[in-house]
């Protein structure tokens, strides 16, 4: 994945944002330590600024254009190196840059020292006419960065894009330059080395640099043996540094995981993220772009990333003369209101305990014999009572965090409930703190567990305890379980439109909230009529073009001749087809029963199926090899697939499997045209 163009990225490929990251030899312990103020600080400022904010994201008219405006607009090198001459930030100042993020209670931030346009933003030997030297301003923005943080007493970190549209050695060149560039000429060995040499300068000229955040390495060109070997070089000059896990190709190398514009929906257990975000939908500059979160927004994800376990790394893209848009800077204003009232319940704390609650996130910090458990409340109870569900510890006390007053709190059997003021102190969020005695004890919701919420005929349910120390005890008929609903022992089927709830038992008291799962049963979609022929049915056309979105087939015109084909399948990563390139398949396909049936739909880049006309899976978008899935309702016979692929550059997949519920995956019985 990478730092994409506005209508990007809204989740980073699966491998880059859960495959746990493989580090420099060293303990589990002594990475814990390195990585320990970065764990702690949970806020930091991205800052994406460059020479592509000169034309502030507009191009021949056109303004949807970021920091990806050379490539989205086809801007030739020789006119973008015009910008150059035209970058003078005389109203830069590190240290008003850098007080705003301390302000806000931010820990670190990370500013590019290059983007994929190969602009350098520091003084390098390596590349004296495409650097921050070369402009009207010539001084060196990360020396006065460096010096500014220490005084602030921030993190400085490092980001630094490994693709590079400059640099006449790096290869793949952009498709739509070639008659001017000829990739032919290029030398990646060549280039490695000038890598190598910028990032030795970067390590080397600046004092200690809390991170290196790489980017750009999704292209065929780059590997983990590239990866590894700049990771050594990392944390050869610095040992302390921490490398994210883009500098290799897989998301394996590397410290910690990186979600895009995205906060995983349970976070990523057992692995340090971080997720990186825009505040509008830009990364670099753009002035026509006032899509701007609002800070209440802004604040909530602080709170539900803290409380997920993870880092938030906020983006700032400032104006080519060296300021913020002043939408950024009240939001840095409103998110430092809070964070200098609310601070303590995100920094150095740990992920919630509690995977449900109703009310808002929280996040928890052990100190010693006793834990204090922050509850973030979004949502006001109306009726004064924070119900803190199947809390199994000994309340010592609860107060709000914002004043101190201390607030009367109550244990049942199953809850804690906390009496709250009439009305909340901050609409946003205010927070509770309650601590309790020992290490938290938290009777869990059962989980409710079936391959499809449809059936046709029949479903089997799955009930699974939070614990092995409790029982499960459900009904079927929309009432609240008790001592004397069902004992769940053993899987069930379901056979009609049912609601299950299902509730925690413990030495005979209920002591966790009920959870509720409606199974509806449904008319399976028709089969379609006779099909004449006598050909096979699966095809597809292929087109030619640079796709960021699945195009709308209907209105391409210059596609190729209609191949026929008996799968619907590209290896991943296979080299075919080019790059800059979609297809769309049609065909009919036979299922053999009535049933419900379950789709799987993998690809790179982006994918969308639809059956019968009705979208099925949604798939699309520009990402590394993504697996989703669709469940539909089939009555047997002949149906119809409409599959829509398309990839950008670097590697490619599509594959596309079903299963009859209840049974595994079987390859695609397509129907022949013909054949009855």
């Amino acid at each position: 994945m990478q730092i994409m163009k506005q209508a990007a990225w809204v989740a980073l490929a699966a491998v880059l944002a859960t495959t746990p990251a493989i580090s420099h030899a060293e303990t589990k312990a002594q990475k814990e330590k390195r990585l320990h103020w970065w764990t702690d600080a949970r806020l930091g400022m991205f800052i994406h600024w460059g020479v592509y904010s000169v034309p502030a994201g507009e191009w021949n008219g056109n303004t949807g254009y970021g920091e990806w405006i050379r490539e989205s607009a086809h801007i030739p090198v020789q006119t973008y190196e015009k910008f150059r001459d035209q970058f003078n930030p005389v109203k830069f100042n590190a240290d008003s840059w850098v007080k705003m993020a301390h302000d806000a209670g931010m820990k670190y931030i990370v500013i590019t020292t290059k983007h994929h346009d190969g602009f350098d933003m520091f003084r390098t030997k390596q590349n004296t006419d495409w650097n921050i030297g070369a402009t009207p301003y010539k001084k060196d923005v990360m020396t006065q960065m460096a010096a500014a943080c220490k005084k602030y007493g921030l993190k400085m970190c490092w980001y630094h894009s490994i693709m590079d549209w400059h640099n006449p050695d790096y290869f793949p060149r952009r498709t739509w330059e070639a008659a001017n560039r000829p990739p032919t000429q290029t030398d990646l060995a060549k280039f490695n080395d000038y890598l190598h040499k910028q990032v030795t300068e970067l390590l080397t000229n600046y004092g200690p640099i809390g991170l290196m955040w790489f980017d750009g390495q999704w292209e065929s060109s780059w590997n983990d043996k590239y990866g590894q070997e700049l990771y050594d070089l990392c944390r050869k000059l610095q040992p302390n540094v921490i490398v994210n896990n883009r500098v290799g190709a897989t998301g394996k190398i590397g410290d910690y995981s990186t979600p895009e514009q995205y906060i995983p929906p349970t976070g990523i257990p057992g692995v340090d993220w971080e997720t990186c975000m825009t505040m509008n939908d830009n990364w670099g500059y753009n002035s026509h772009d006032k899509n701007f979160k609002s800070s209440e927004t802004l604040i909530r994800n602080i709170v539900d990333i803290a409380s997920k376990g993870g880092n938030y790394l906020l983006n700032i893209g400032p104006r080519s003369d060296g300021t913020f848009p002043p939408e950024s800077v009240q939001r840095l204003k409103d998110i430092g209101k809070w964070m200098g009232t609310n601070g303590d319940s995100i920094y150095d704390t740990k992920a919630s305990v509690f995977t449900n609650l109703t009310w808002g996130k929280s996040t928890t910090r052990r100190e010693g014999g006793k834990t204090m458990l922050y509850l973030h409340v979004f949502n006001w109870p109306s009726n004064g009572k924070l119900v803190v569900p199947g809390l199994g510890n000994t309340p010592r006390y609860a107060n709000l965090l914002s004043t101190g007053k201390r607030l009367k709190v109550k244990k049942t059997e199953s809850d804690v409930i906390i009496t709250l003021p009439k009305t909340a102190p901050d609409k946003i969020c205010t927070t509770v703190a309650l601590e309790v005695n020992g290490a938290p004890i938290v009777y869990e919701a059962p989980k409710i567990e079936a391959l499809s919420d449809m059936l046709v005929t029949s479903v089997p349910v799955t009930l699974e305890s939070g614990s092995k120390d409790m029982q499960v005890r459900y009904t079927t008929d929309g009432t609240s379980p008790n001592t004397k609903s069902t004992l769940y022992t053993k899987p069930f089927d379901v056979t009609e439109t049912t609601t299950v709830t299902a509730a925690s038992f413990y030495k005979g008291r209920r002591v966790s909230a009920g959870v509720v799962k409606t199974f509806t049963k449904t008319t399976p979609w028709p089969a379609n009529g006779v099909f004449v022929g006598l050909r096979p049915a699966l095809r597809y056309i292929e087109y030619k073009g640079s796709f960021e979105k699945l195009p709308d087939f209907d209105t391409l015109r210059g596609g190729g001749d209609l191949v026929t084909t008996d799968s619907i399948e590209i290896p991943m990563n296979g080299g075919v087809p080019a790059e800059n390139v979609a297809r769309r398949y049609m065909g009919p396909f036979t299922v053999p029963d009535d049933a419900v049936y379950v789709f799987s739909l993998t690809s790179d880049d982006g994918s969308k199926l639809w059956i019968d006309g009705k979208l099925v899976i949604d798939n699309d978008g520009l990402h590394a090899s993504t697996t989703k899935t669709g469940a539909v309702p089939l009555a047997k016979g002949v149906h119809n697939i409409d599959l829509g692929w398309f990839n950008g550059t670097g590697g490619s997949a599509l594959s596309l499997s079903h299963a009859k519920l209840g049974e595994g995956n079987q390859p695609i019985k397509w129907f022949h045209l013909g054949q009855k």
